[in-house]
């Protein structure tokens, strides 16, 4: 295994790429998405079966673990991978969009900001340097710098603020981090939907120099067509030799736009989420189950699909134990949808190097156009 961390351009259709990065714990085929683990798990799934959905690398929340259990607990009992039984990559974000958005009575400063716990209120300061130990302290095989995200609408001398301020973090954050072998920093390139501040953002990563380059300050409420206006150019600005990471995003839709716009690595909560909501993604769109037109189907919820779910259960049965309340629903539901979402990237992957990704994307609208088969 190598001792660096490393991107290798594979193929490439139009703007999309094929490739992969490889660090000392496993290589990670792009473009990936990676199922979040928030507080150092994969609601309702066990790490092992994760990975048997074909994922590379998981993302753990910066925020919500530094405040419970700690990145100090974490560490004295051997760091992330081993607290929680995943010994491949793992990519922590910086906090930074957590803090912003969901801890109460923060104060922002040149120095980093403070806040008060959404836990039990007590009182923290995460800086760049702050947010580098925590990291360092995890394990993390891939940091993110830490940033500020406003979320839009915003004025553009709010986001030119934020972005700038970011561009001094990034710098900061990059001094931190050191040398760590086996290690990469991602810098965030920020500027909201305005297309010269992103180009000064970029600039200014390009500068302090990364080992991966994310776009951030997206899906924050610009919606979907403001978003993919955005990534027709800010990957360009971006290192080609470089990973480039769209975070928090997203629907599948989502994700095939932006993999077709040159993005290599994603990240979102949906899967899971929609999973314990009772949602499931199929090639033919999302699946309600809690809906009642499902209570006497003895189809799975996509017979093409070789999930557990879809293998071994119906959709009356998963309707029946989402209904009851049973654990079990969240399981196979989850289940279903994070292998959904690999087998959405693998086909993509294997568009890519065949050259035929426009034919794909065609299908796959297609397919969701036709939409859900009619009950029996």
């Amino acid at each position: 295994m190598p001792d660096q961390v490393t991107f290798q351009l594979e193929a490439q259709d139009g703007k999309a790429r094929k490739g992969v990065i490889r660090t000392p714990r496993g290589d990670i085929r792009t473009p990936a998405f990676m199922p979040v683990g928030t507080a150092g798990t994969v609601k309702a799934m066990l790490p092992e079966n994760v990975r048997a959905t074909g994922a590379d690398i998981l993302l753990g929340n910066t925020y919500h673990l530094m405040l419970r259990p700690t990145a100090e607990r974490i560490d004295r009992l051997g760091g992330l991978h081993r607290f929680m039984n995943w010994e491949r990559p793992i990519l922590t974000d910086s906090g930074g969009f957590q803090v912003m958005s969901l801890a109460a009575l923060r104060k922002l400063t040149e120095e980093g900001v403070r806040f008060s716990s959404h836990i039990d209120g007590s009182k923290h300061m995460v800086t760049p340097e702050r947010s580098m130990e925590i990291q360092r302290l995890l394990g993390s095989d891939i940091v993110m710098c830490f940033d500020e995200c406003p979320a839009l609408p915003a004025t553009e001398a709010r986001v030119a603020e934020a972005m700038r301020l970011s561009m001094r973090w990034a710098a900061r954050s990059k001094e931190a981090f050191g040398d760590r072998p086996g290690h990469a920093l991602f810098g965030i390139q920020q500027g909201g939907v305005t297309q010269d501040l992103r180009a000064e953002s970029a600039e200014a990563l390009r500068a302090i120099g990364f080992d991966g380059y994310a776009i951030g300050g997206l899906a924050v409420g610009e919606g979907q067509e403001a978003m993919f206006g955005v990534l027709d150019y800010a990957p360009d600005m971006l290192p080609p030799d470089k990973p480039r990471y769209l975070m928090g995003v997203g629907k599948p839709d989502d994700i095939v736009g932006a993999v077709e716009r040159g993005i290599d690595m994603m990240d979102c909560v949906l899967p899971s989420r929609s999973g314990r909501t009772g949602q499931a993604f199929t090639r033919r769109g999302v699946v309600n189950i809690k809906n009642a037109r499902h209570q006497d189907d003895p189809r799975p919820l996509d017979e093409a699909c070789t999930c557990p779910a879809c293998r071994s259960y119906s959709r009356a049965y998963l309707h029946h134990v989402y209904r009851s309340g049973e654990i079990i629903a969240s399981m196979l539901m989850t289940w279903h949808n994070l292998h959904y979402y690999q087998e959405l990237m693998q086909g993509m992957r294997d568009a890519i190097a065949a050259g035929r990704l426009s034919a794909f994307v065609a299908d796959f609208h297609a397919a969701r156009a036709e939409g859900d088969i009619e009950p029996l």
